[in-house]
Order: structure tokens, then C-alpha cells, then sequence
């Protein structure tokens, strides 16, 4: 690490029909879109930037559920030739990226960027790519007709004739002079040479010159049309390794917010410089640049008008909604990855590819729990307790369990005004049985515990589990010997156990820096810190610009955050899907169950 900045700082650390076949319809109305397991109609509505009437409007009864693998038709937002937005695109059977390239006019560069998830591996029928706005590729020309060309030039500017192959030795110059071009128009044909860069290999649009006519877009097919994998590899960018790593830490500190969220956001801060001096010893460089936004937009835009914001290769921050916008517009426009550690809803990681949010959104949460619930317990004997207390938090987690259980055959059973005698009549002997309370809150508990513990202790013989939720890490001073008794599992995306090593020296190492203990929350901030820190500045130093080919092979053991980004479609962002089950045996055992 070379230094840190810190700045602005004041502080003292201490369906086309629903089940459709994909058959895809790409025009002015409606596109079809593949449902996959997690997203919500409002992801939906946010990745493809409508409202979620609209996707009603089309679906009628879709707002009731939706299903992983069908269908939704979604409204084609654009439509025309002066696009002012992107053009979304259902890959249909035996289609190519270079057909593409012919029915919109546009460079497989230009696509490949506005869809950095897609690859030659996954493009493949039903997958929906975005088809960059016309507007977003006129500068080239709009440049050749600053240049002196005629009207006639500019008249056709976007189309053209042939697809020229790169050979050894081969210029800018001789390829124009071998189509009776200039180079000026081969270059607005292809923005990718504005660097005057020509690689071997790589696939060049010829078009018409200024004096010749346009022809029917069907001469334009080569003899041999380049492949899906020839295209992709000319678009990918070379590997570069990052030196030194720049990254800010933009969050409010002081101002605008309760005691207890600054003192969330210094913790947090905390342990993220924890991370930083460990990569130190590893020998990673790293320049860290500290803000404190003191918690308004009028900060936040200050901040991020500094000039070298712009050169920095991470940004961790933004806590609230307008913030998360000022920041993730920052990061789109100036192609910096932006990491949102707390905020469970951004709705711009739907659409921005620079995006990584570490709080899983509650659908996609709910989905990875159903998926290993299913896994490891489909010959169970399931039973809802309904404690009674009126509460409705888990209303949409129980809807979406009963959902999947019904979905895959399993059968469960549901029991309001608990009693002791109900809960023997709902126990199976010759099944595993597991009890899941229909809410999270400590009131729930105490109510459902007492009980389900006597029939533990009068019936020893009967395999009984209790299953729950996150918030539970937060009872166990209360219930934790219950717990155990009960054979207890809870789900999250957030755990630790104290006596862990890499805990214990965690804590250690906070307590000899800031000479306190961390919150008694969950989260632990300063280890929510430390590990996302640690995670990407260690990712960058590793992969440099390969970072998002490469997350899976980042080697941390986090001490309570797990990782398991993935891109919520072809040119959006990143969303960390990892999901534990924490299991408190019998036998008074902590086993935290970790699913690949």
C-alpha cells in the first residue's frame, strides 16, 4: 500500500403466455422473456426499465406468480429508427452474433459492450440481449460529416457492404485502398479503430463508399460469415494487470443520519482498513481514498466531481436510495465498479454492468433457500406453526415455500393456536420432521419453544427439527440452549461463529486497533468490512481487468460475508447469491452447511 487519503473526513477511529415455448418475438410490441429462478416482477420491471403494469398488461395474471423457465412477453420500449434507448433482442434458434450484426446495423463490438455477460458459450436461444441505441453509435459518423463528406455519405452512413477478415501485415490503409474507401469511413464503420489499433484476425465492416449507392441489405452476407467464437474473441479486451489498486470509500460518516447508523458506517470503515493492512503484508499495492458524504446528495456530487475519482478501479459505498443513484450513474458513466454492501434493493444493478450488490435481494434470497431446503430435506415431513401473534414478516418467505413444496410433490401441513396435543397429532415417526415457525420475531418464539421442547424430552425417539431465520444469530442468548435441544437450522447470507479461528483473530486484531468491541448487531459491521474489502482489492490485485471472468477463483475465507456474485442478465450487474444453513445439532455441534 502506498498511502491512503483521507478526505472530507471528520472523525476519530477509535409471459407470452405464462408457460409459452420460447419461440421469439422480437419487434415493435413485445419481446419474450425467460424467467429464472429468483427474479420478481419487479426485477423484471427494473432490468428492462418498465413499469410493472406493463408486463401485467401483457401477462394477464402473472401478478398472482410467476415460475422459473416460463415465459413473460415484455413491452419493446423502443421502437423506430431515431433510437434514443436500447433495443432488446430474444435470441432465436440458429441465430448468430454476426446475423445480429446485419439486422441492426451495428459493430459486434458495440454489442459485445452492452452485454458483458454474454459469451459464444451462453449465446444461445431465449437468452435477451441489449442492442446499444443508435444514438450511442452515431459519433463516428457524425464525425466523417464534420470532416467534409457529402449529404449523401451521411444519408447511409450505418450501412454497409461486406465483412473483411484481418490478415497478417495488413493496415488501415491498405484495407481502405483494396474496397476504394477512405480511412476515414472504414474507421466510422468500425469506432473500435479510432485507436488506429488492428489486430490480426479481426472482422472489419466495409461500407459503401461516399459515392455509390446503397444496396439491398442482402448482398451484404459474406461467402464466409464469421463465428460466434471468432467475433467474441476480437470483442474481448486484452488482460491487464492493475498495478496498484485505487479504490474510495464514499459513505456518510457524520451527518444526516441517526448515532447509531454512523457508528454502522465507521465500523464498517473499521474493519475494511483491517482488510487493507492485511493485503499490505501480502505485498498488494493499494491507494485508498476516504469521503465522508455526511449523509446528502449535495456532498455525494462534490465528491464524485473530483477528478480522480475517475481513475479508480473499485468504489465501495452509498447507504440510501439517492445516494446509490448519484453513485451507480457515476460508475455506468465512467465504467468504475461500484460495491453496495448494505442496501438489500438497487434497482440499478438490473441494468448497470458496474454494479455488485452484496445484500441479496429477498427474492433471489428466497430462491437459494427454497433450492437447498428442497435438496436436503424433500422427504421431510413439513409443518407451519402459526404462533398467533398476528405478525405477517414472513408472509411472502411461507407463500413462496408452500409454492415450491407443492411444486415438487412435497406435502406439508399447517397449524394455527398451537397447542401440544396438535403438534403431536402433526409429527410422523417414520419421517424427519421440521417445524417452521410463519414468523421470525422473538414473540413467536417463546410462545412456540416451551412446547416443541416438552415433546422433544417426551418423545426422545421422534427426529425433530426447528427451522428458521437470520435474525435468529441475535436470540441466542435467549434460546440458544433450546436451539440445540430442538436440532436446530436457520438460513443467512451473513454468519459467524465466535469461536471460529479466523473470527477470533478477527476480533482480536479490531479490538487491538480500536481498543472497543464491535456492535452486538448482525451484521457485525467491522467484519461485513473486512471481508468485502478484502474480497475485491485482493480480486482486482490478482485479475486486474479480469476481475468479472474470475470471481469464483478469488481464494478468501471470508469470517461472515460468503460470496457467490452473479450477473443478473447479459449487460446488468452483479448479485451476491450465497446462502448458508447453520445447524445446531443435538449434540451440541455448530455446523454451518455451505452449498456450492
Amino acid at each position: 500500500m502506498k498511502f491512503i487519503h483521507t478526505l472530507c473526513l471528520s472523525l476519530v477511529l477509535t409471459f407470452g403466455s405464462m408457460g409459452t415455448p420460447v419461440q421469439a418475438q422480437n419487434g415493435n410490441e413485445y419481446f419474450l422473456h425467460t424467467i429464472t429462478k429468483g427474479q420478481s416482477l419487479y426485477s423484471i420491471s427494473s432490468m428492462y426499465n418498465v413499469t410493472i403494469e406493463d408486463i401485467v398488461r401483457l401477462n394477464p395474471g402473472c401478478e398472482k406468480q410467476i415460475r422459473a423457465g416460463e415465459t413473460l412477453k415484455i413491452p419493446q420500449v423502443n421502437s423506430g429508427s431515431n433510437q434514443e434507448k436500447p433495443t432488446f433482442h430474444t435470441i432465436q434458434a440458429g441465430e448468430t452474433l454476426y446475423q445480429l450484426t446485419v439486422k441492426y446495423n451495428v459493430t459486434a463490438q458495440a454489442i459485445c459492450d452492452a452485454n458483458p455477460g454474454l459469451s459464444a458459450s451462453n449465446f444461445r436461444i431465449g437468452q435477451v440481449i441489449s442492442i446499444p441505441a443508435q444514438s450511442a453509435i452515431k459519433q463516428p459518423q457524425e464525425n466523417l460529416a464534420n470532416a467534409g463528406k457529402d449529404s449523401e455519405t451521411n444519408a447511409h452512413s450505418n450501412e454497409w457492404r461486406d465483412m473483411h477478415k484481418v490478415a497478417r501485415k495488413e493496415t488501415i490503409f491498405s484495407i481502405s485502398r483494396k474496397y476504394g474507401i477512405t480511412q476515414e469511413e472504414l474507421i466510422a464503420a468500425n469506432p473500435e479503430l479510432k485507436n488506429g489499433k488492428l489486430k490480426r484476425g479481426m472482422f472489419l465492416f466495409i461500407p459503401y463508399p461516399a459515392s455509390q449507392p446503397v444496396k439491398d441489405t442482402q448482398e451484404k452476407t459474406p461467402v464466409s460469415a464469421p463465428s460466434n467464437e471468432e467475433l467474441f474473441k476480437q470483442s474481448e479486451p486484452s488482460p491487464r494487470k492493475i498495478q496498484t489498486v485505487k479504490a474510495a470509500v464514499i459513505l456518510p460518516f457524520t451527518e444526516g443520519q441517526s448515532h447509531d447508523e454512523q457508528l454502522r458506517m465507521i465500523e464498517y470503515y473499521e474493519g475494511f482498513l483491517i482488510a487493507v493492512d492485511s493485503l499490505k503484508k501480502q505485498g498488494v499495492s493499494l491507494d485508498i481514498y476516504t469521503y465522508d458524504t455526511k449523509g446528502n446528495t449535495a456532498s455525494t456530487g462534490t465528491i464524485l466531481s473530483k477528478p480522480e475519482l475517475k481513475d479508480m478501479d473499485i468504489i465501495f459505498g452509498a447507504v440510501h436510495a439517492n445516494s446509490i443513484n448519484q453513485l451507480t450513474d457515476f460508475a455506468e458513466k465512467n465504467k468504475v465498479r461500484v460495491v453496495i454492501p448494505f442496501s438489500p434493493e438497487v434497482k440499478q444493478v438490473f441494468r448497470n454492468p458496474y454494479v455488485y450488490q452484496v445484500n441479496t435481494p429477498q427474492s433471489y434470497l428466497y430462491s437459494e433457500v427454497y433450492e437447498h431446503f428442497l435438496r436436503k430435506f424433500s422427504k421431510a415431513n413439513v409443518v407451519f406453526l402459526d404462533a398467533g401473534t398476528g405478525s405477517k414478516d414472513k408472509d411472502e418467505f411461507i407463500k413462496g415455500m408452500k409454492t415450491e413444496l407443492s411444486n415438487n410433490q412435497i406435502s406439508y401441513q399447517s397449524i394455527t393456536n398451537v397447542d401440544t396435543l396438535k403438534l403431536l397429532a402433526a409429527i410422523d415417526a417414520n419421517k424427519t420432521n421440521i417445524f417452521i415457525p410463519t414468523s421470525g420475531q422473538d414473540l413467536a418464539l417463546n410462545r412456540l419453544v416451551p412446547q416443541l421442547t416438552q415433546i422433544r424430552r417426551s418423545h426422545p425417539e421422534a427426529d425433530i427439527h426447528l427451522f428458521g431465520y437470520p435474525e435468529w444469530q441475535t436470540y441466542t442468548q435467549d434460546y440458544l440452549a433450546s436451539f440445540y435441544e430442538l436440532d436446530t437450522y436457520f438460513y443467512s447470507s451473513f454468519y459467524t461463529n465466535n469461536l471460529f479461528p479466523a473470527a477470533v483473530d478477527f476480533t482480536q486484531s479490531y479490538r487491538r486497533w480500536y481498543s472497543k468491541d464491535m456492535a452486538n448487531i448482525f451484521p457485525k459491521y467491522g467484519m461485513l468490512g473486512f471481508d468485502t474489502g478484502y474480497f475485491f482489492l485482493k480480486g482486482l490485485s490478482q485479475h486486474g481487468n479480469k476481475l468479472e471472468e474470475n470471481l469464483n477463483a478469488i481464494q478468501v475465507i471470508p469470517i461472515q460475508t460468503g460470496f457467490k456474485f452473479e450477473r443478473v442478465n447479459n449487460w446488468g450487474g452483479f448479485i451476491n447469491r450465497k446462502v448458508f444453513f447453520v445447524h445446531l445439532t443435538k449434540d451440541f455441534e455448530l455446523i454451518k452447511l455451505d452449498f456450492d
